[in-house]
């Protein structure tokens, strides 16, 4: 866990993240979306929603694992769905 992680396992996907900006994602240099998706794929949420998500969950772990708390685990409040027009 300590060092630096690989990266770069996704053919033509690149996830980054700036600390004011958030998590951003492309696909082959083109913006795309985060979704979380059930195992019968449905999409339940997706876009800038679980982005944030996903980057509060890794800060606040990060951040637990720096106060010597590494062992607890971190979950998100659940995201609410939104009906798609």
């Amino acid at each position: 866990m300590i060092g630096t992680q690989p990266t770069g396992a996704i053919e033509g996907v690149v996830i980054s993240a700036v600390s004011h900006e958030g998590l951003v994602v492309t696909v082959n240099g083109k913006p795309a979306k985060l979704a979380i998706v059930t195992d019968d794929g449905q999409v339940i949420a997706s876009g800038a929603d679980v982005a944030r998500e996903a980057e509060a969950v890794a800060v606040n772990c990060y951040r637990g694992f720096l106060k010597g708390k590494g062992f607890l685990r971190v979950l998100s409040k659940p995201i609410e769905r939104v009906a798609k027009p």
